[in-house]
């Protein structure tokens, strides 16, 4: 009779080797939920443009600004599935750097495949310029026309059927803004670059 002994000596997976199998399974997994969410939505960039602006009272005196500033900026959400909740809407108008006015929007929610056309109002009440900014828009002033910067800074929120996303933060800068002092018969569109 033969001794048949077999030696078979089977390794245990290492820790650290379960671990890394894990990790890597989860990471396809994900990545494998983004990609399939991703070409269910199809997210498409926003789209907003300046389609309107006019100055009213501008005044200078001491270095010092009053002026009326109104901008009808059109937003439009071209994405089927996704609606936007603008919570706060934050918007100032600048002149080389310095900023010349500053208000709020009233908060909206945008649904989906939507044209939104925002009435913004700003008010300079006595503000401050630095001695060139003062030199330059009376310069401006005498020409007729005015090349200005529109910023908007909203923090919003992505809804997908019942989901809501975090909050985002959403920059909208709009220049330059060619605006006459006197109502022109026709305004020339400016688009925005957005930043989300």
């Amino acid at each position: 009779m033969a001794n048949t002994t077999q030696l078979t000596t089977r390794q245990k997976p290492s820790l650290l080797r379960i671990l890394a199998i894990v990790l890597l399974t989860l990471i396809v997994l994900v990545g494998l939920a983004v990609l399939i969410f991703w070409l269910i939505v199809k997210p498409k960039r926003l789209v907003y443009s300046v389609e309107d602006g006019s100055i009213r009272n501008f005044n200078i005196s001491n270095d010092h600004l009053d002026s009326y500033f109104e901008f009808t900026i059109r937003a439009y959400n071209p994405n089927k599935r996704v609606s936007i909740y603008y919570d706060s809407i934050e918007s100032r108008v600048d002149y080389d750097d310095q900023t010349l006015a500053y208000n709020v929007v009233q908060p909206f929610h945008q649904p989906h495949k939507n044209v939104t056309r925002l009435d913004v109002k700003l008010r300079a009440r006595s503000t401050a310029l630095l001695n060139a900014v003062s030199k330059d828009l009376r310069l401006e002033r005498s020409s007729g026309k005015i090349e200005l910067s529109v910023v908007l800074k909203a923090r919003i929120r992505f809804k997908v059927g019942a989901w809501k996303s975090t909050h985002r933060t959403l920059e909208v800068f709009c220049s330059p803004i060619l605006v006459h002092f006197s109502k022109p018969k026709s305004f020339e569109r400016t688009y925005c670059d957005v930043e989300l």
